[in-house]
């Protein structure tokens, strides 16, 4: 205890004097700054118990790392040396290479909050500051989400890789590369399929919505493997591709809904009709949106029959009182 102390106090002190000088850092250093890194926070993490993993099952209390007080200063230096204007990319790229970043894409499955927390902002500075590392941190985004859908049942930072994809996304030129579009199709959207969708959801609709609204063609096929990917008996989870579902209509054209109205409106009328309640008012209130009863509306030869024939199933079945009053107020409309 009394040789940690002294190496925390230690630890202090060199923060202390990143923060306090200058001229703090210089490019003979960065070898040694980034082994002394690397021997701090790698390390293997403690094996999870995935028998009881429950859908949106957020209750439980985060396992937080016993090593904390000593990690936290070893990552706020981190963070101090990556952000500093003094570091040469060109110089630094030798140590803070692509093995390093390997090794720490594995710690974003940390237990910790506070952990995934920082090394989110850190990849995310990392990956504003190092040109060449750029392609290689997003494939090694992209291999950590076909882990996470192929391999694993449960993984702990997907949510905050994908608040770095999020403003990655936000930065794409247009028109947007092949490359970035088989990125969406293949490593973000398939992540609707998985168990614990409700701990990242907002951070992957997010990323829905920035794609569609680089390229508003790419809601057809965000739109389409939604479909696909619907939810049958987990409501809780219908609620969000609900929520998310008019978040995309909002974004998309005419040409792309016109292509994709039939199976989708299919899918309203059977969530309309849905026993249970918070799913039926959910679907109930897409008519609140101006944009989409418009879309609809240009369609009405087509798309009205389902949608009355639903509306009518629940003004007469229904047993929710707040359905029936939502179910009128969109007949009436």
């Amino acid at each position: 205890m009394k040789a940690k102390e002294a190496k925390r106090q230690t630890l202090l002190e060199i923060v202390e004097h990143v923060n306090s000088s200058r001229a703090a850092f210089n490019d003979s250093l960065i070898p040694d700054i980034v082994k002394m890194l690397g021997a701090n926070i790698f390390r293997a993490l403690p094996p999870k118990d995935r028998s009881f993993i429950v859908f949106g099952d957020d209750e439980e209390e985060p396992t937080l790392e016993r090593a904390w007080p000593h990690l936290q200063i070893v990552y706020e230096f981190f963070l101090r040396f990556v952000v500093s204007n003094e570091i040469d990319p060109k110089v630094a790229k030798a140590s803070l290479n692509a093995e390093f970043i390997s090794q720490m894409m594995e710690l974003f499955d940390s237990d910790d909050p506070r952990e995934r927390d920082y090394l989110k902002t850190i990849l995310h500075r990392i990956y504003g500051k190092f040109m060449t590392l750029r392609a290689f941190i997003r494939r090694s985004i992209q291999q950590t989400f076909y882990k996470v859908m192929y391999e694993n049942d449960m993984y702990n930072g997907v949510g905050e890789l994908l608040e770095i994809m999020g403003s990655i996304i936000n930065g794409f030129a247009l028109p947007l590369k092949e490359e970035h579009k088989d990125f969406l199709v293949r490593a973000l959207i398939p992540l609707h399929k998985l168990k614990f969708l409700s701990s990242f959801h907002q951070q992957l609709s997010y990323c829905m919505s920035q794609y569609v609204t680089k390229d508003p063609r790419l809601s057809l096929p965000i739109v389409s493997a939604m479909l696909r990917f619907w939810p049958t008996t987990i409501t809780s989870k219908q609620v969000l591709f609900l929520n998310e579902l008019e978040e995309l209509l909002e974004l998309t054209k005419p040409p792309e809904f016109i292509v994709m109205q039939e199976p989708l409106i299919q899918r309203i009328a059977q969530c309309i009709m849905c026993p249970h309640f918070q799913v039926a008012e959910r679907t109930l209130f897409l008519w609140n949106n101006d944009y989409i009863v418009r879309l609809i509306t240009s369609s009405r030869k087509a798309l009205f029959p389902a949608i009355i024939g639903a509306l009518y199933m629940n003004s007469k079945l229904h047993w929710s009182s707040a359905v029936h009053g939502l179910t009128f107020n969109v007949l009436k409309l």
